[in-house]
């Protein structure tokens, strides 16, 4: 892991602005999700403010972001539209309990599993999904919202060329701002989303029966809730970490989320995890540090009480002009170009292709990343089941028989070895030879179980020779254990 960076002028200002145009972009989004909640939009904010706070301590990634999310709003909506707030709080709570024992027993160690196929339509459909999440602002809107959007981005690319000392997406935000108000152009503004807070959230128990039937109810959503958070937040994390060329503490940021989720529930907030899209625009800025994190929550607060009027006033282009580059920035464009697709094995494109249309079609991450792993590992079971060689040799005298196999033997390459031997015209002994083959599993020592018996049928004998010691123990300690396998 990296030295912590020095803290400098530079870096404050860095931190500080990033945290301000993350704050700014967290509030239409907080407010549109506490809808898909089927909540106040207090709620959400809320949510946004006492996450952000609290992962800048305990999170174990530095410069992300982590407020109230779709993917969790989702999860959460049908209790609270059912059955309201109270169980909503309870269930965000409980989840958080989930997450800190998940993170406890090691969860962040399964990102291992994740190939980087996996990884990058991870990536590309985070990509599109910022995108698409963008068209609804863009449709049956005034006129002046596609110039104004337009303008935005225009500002957002030519800005930086002038100087990089502030962020350019806050510039864009302030500029066009002022046009809109002064020259009294009527397009949607961040307030026409909801009503922002006026006071700080309260400290408080949810308001449900302490009950089993309280836990029965609220217990499938906060386990999906946790699963689903972490899985968002692990994810986000391991971007970040290849973006910054950092290493992050994996197992700290899944306690850290729960104790967020704690927090956020004890404050009546509807929960989040990981926010990608306003992570990206952080780490794009330039944040390193858990300063702009808590900024960016401590920011979102100050925006809605102190200056509501004057964020009321945002339009909402100036905010889909910032999303957008986001997305067009945070795009793997390097993986669909023609030239890497033709040099990438197809497995590989085909895993990538299935978890952005997974995560596309579902609006789930942690759903596409769950099938685009199992994918992976098909075809990567697939293209080793193929990598087994096998051969025989008949001795001059023709007394015995050496069957020679080479690979990797586990469920996918073993299920056809029982068909590979010639019971009927093999001489009376029979060797098989193991010594380039390694035995992963049940499934293989059964096969030669199931191999051993039908020589055993016609009177001959079966000796198996050249098993390394992995091997040699699995087969030693399961062999004749496996009845009814063959």
């Amino acid at each position: 892991m990296k030295p912590s960076r020095p803290i400098t002028a530079a870096l404050v200002r860095t931190e500080v602005l990033s945290g301000l145009v993350v704050a700014l972009a967290l509030i239409p989004e907080a407010i549109s999700f506490s809808i898909i909640a089927g909540v106040d939009p207090r709620i959400g904010l809320f949510a946004s403010f006492t996450m952000a706070v609290t992962i800048a301590v305990v999170g174990g990634r530095p410069a992300m972001i982590s407020a109230a999310t779709g993917a969790i709003a989702l999860v959460v909506a049908p209790l609270s539209i059912n059955h309201g707030l109270g169980y909503l709080v309870a269930a965000v709570i409980l989840g958080g309990i989930f997450q800190i024992v998940l993170g406890a027993l090691g969860v962040a160690r399964l990102m291992r599993f994740v190939p980087r196929s996996v990884m990058v339509g991870f990536v590309n459909a985070l990509a599109i999904l910022i995108f698409l999440a963008q068209v609804p602002e863009l449709r049956d809107v005034p006129w002046p919202v596609y110039p104004l959007a337009a303008g935005g981005l225009a500002l957002m690319v030519l800005f930086p060329r002038v100087t990089k000392a502030i962020p350019a997406p806050l510039v864009s935000i302030v500029i066009l701002t002022v046009i809109t108000v002064a020259a009294g152009i009527a397009v949607p503004t961040v307030g026409d989303k909801g009503e922002l807070p006026s006071s700080l959230p309260a400290l408080g128990l949810p308001d449900v029966p302490f009950t089993f039937d309280t836990l029965a109810l609220i217990a499938p959503y906060a386990l999906a809730f946790a699963f689903v958070g972490l899985m968002e937040s692990l994810m986000t994390a391991k971007l970040v970490d290849d973006i910054t060329d950092t290493r992050s503490n994996k197992t700290r940021e899944s306690i850290g989320q729960g104790v967020a989720n704690i927090v956020t529930g004890f404050f009546g907030g509807m929960g989040g995890c990981a926010m990608i899209g306003q992570t990206m625009i952080n780490v794009k800025n330039g944040a390193r540090t858990r300063l702009s994190t808590f900024l960016a929550g401590a920011f979102l607060m100050v925006l809605c009480i102190v200056f509501g009027p004057v964020v009321s006033d945002i339009p909402m282009a100036a905010l889909v002009a910032v999303m957008v580059l986001v997305s067009v920035g945070t795009f793997d464009w390097h993986s669909v170009r023609p030239a890497t697709l033709r040099r990438m094995p197809l497995g590989e494109t085909l895993v990538m292709a299935v978890t952005v249309a997974v995560v596309v079609a579902t609006h789930n991450l942690a759903i596409g990343v769950v099938v685009g792993t199992v994918t992976a590992m098909v075809v990567f079971a697939r293209r080793v089941a193929r990598l087994v060689d096998f051969s025989s040799v008949t001795d001059p005298d023709g007394e015995r028989v050496v069957y020679a196999v080479t690979g990797e033997l586990f469920f996918a390459s073993s299920n056809d070895l029982v068909h590979r031997f010639d019971y009927a015209g093999d001489p009376g002994h029979v060797t098989i030879d193991l010594t380039d083959a390694h035995i992963w599993d049940a499934s293989t020592v059964a096969a030669l179980d199931a191999v051993t018996a039908k020589y055993g049928q016609r009177g001959k004998t079966v000796e198996i020779v050249g098993l390394n010691e992995p091997s040699a123990e699995m087969h030693g300690t399961l062999s004749g254990e496996l009845a009814g396998s063959h």
